[in-house]
């Protein structure tokens, strides 16, 4: 059977491109195309075995991407991914590109994420690790050469959680007074973000996008809407993670241990670490609504429900987090409205 009868029978259009890309380069068996990992967006990843003769210079295997040119922007995906091989941090190799089509073939970082390899036992190495490799990233900063993450940005992103958590989700309509109380506390959360020092920043710094490595760990991925923004940001997605969560005592201390590192490398994080833990915790409650919202979405419009599963773990950040801060508690009665629960009421006799 030929190769193109073998491609043709699966109905993709799209692994039929790429295959038949793949095919040209002469690197790799183009058959051996297997799924290497799900996403939330539109790309997909699929691990290859290279040729024989080609397996000394790139090794056994690589992965190609296959991102939509009408959905995702690969160009973006290749400058940053150049950006953070200036920083030293291990990202993947780009080993051939079709930029019209949507097309990469990069270095294989491995199968094995840190949300697999996580437990109490490397947690406190593998974090240090990763936000030492951070740490390595916002050294590099400059204004100018990543979009902004700025008020507008922000505000979109918040607008998800009231579209698409409390209208689609909870099938519910917030009042003319809920709506202006939830914008209110929307305000303080960007007044807070928008006051921190700006660095670049990955968007999606977490478990599933780090890949667990034998040396130069983590390798990096997912990094293609990378912007300009808070330096909290990318620190708050991993020590706040949307798919493993830690005991408050162990992620404080991680917390401090890169506020140190980061103090020390001459990065511009708050001197003061209780403004700068307000910085961190307003920070990741700005991520937890829009990923509230967006994991929604994931699942009414894009028929992705498995993340819906990670809801409770990312509401209880919400609630603890919004219990704290006085600006905020206006955010949990609305919660505790929507979710019919009665305010916890303290006696003393």
């Amino acid at each position: 059977m030929s190769l193109l009868h073998t491609l043709s029978s699966d109905g993709d259009a799209r692994l039929l491109q790429l295959k038949t890309w793949l095919q040209g380069l002469g690197i790799v068996d183009a058959a051996s195309a297997r799924p290497a990992s799900a996403d939330a967006s539109f790309r997909r990843y699929f691990r290859v075995d290279v040729l024989p003769a080609a397996q000394a210079q790139y090794g056994a295997t690589l992965v190609a991407m296959d991102a939509p040119p009408e959905r995702e922007n690969t160009a973006a995906f290749v400058k940053v991914d150049a950006l953070l091989a200036e920083a030293g941090v291990s990202v993947p190799a780009i080993h051939a590109q079709d930029l019209e089509q949507g097309f990469l073939l990069l270095s294989d970082l491995g199968t094995t994420t840190y949300l697999q390899a996580l437990n109490h036992d490397n947690a406190a190495t593998l974090y240090a690790e990763a936000l030492s490799a951070l740490v390595n990233i916002q050294l590099r900063s400059q204004p100018g050469v990543l979009p902004e993450f700025d008020r507008a940005f922000m505000q979109r992103e918040l607008d998800i959680f009231p579209e698409w958590y409390i209208g689609k989700h909870l099938a519910t309509t917030l009042t003319d007074a809920q709506s202006a109380e939830l914008q209110k506390v929307f305000d303080h959360i960007i007044a807070t973000c928008m006051a921190q020092p700006q660095v670049f920043m990955h968007r999606d710094f977490h478990s599933r996008n780090l890949m667990w490595m034998d040396e130069k760990n983590p390798g990096i991925l997912d990094f293609q809407d990378a912007v300009y923004g808070p330096i909290t940001y990318d620190a708050a997605s991993l020590l706040r993670d949307a798919y493993v969560s830690w005991d408050e005592e162990l992620v404080l201390d991680w917390i401090i241990r890169y506020w140190q590192h980061a103090k020390a490398a001459g990065l511009p994080v708050n001197k003061d670490f209780d403004a700068f833990y307000k910085d961190f915790e307003y920070m990741a409650l700005q991520r937890h609504l829009k990923i509230l919202g967006l994991f929604c979405r994931l699942n009414y419009r894009d028929g992705k429900p498995l993340y819906l599963g990670d809801l409770p773990t990312v509401m209880e950040y919400v609630r603890r987090t919004a219990n704290r801060y006085r600006e905020l508690k206006p955010l949990v009665k609305l919660l505790d409205a929507l979710e019919n629960r009665q305010p916890a009421v303290g006696y003393t006799f």
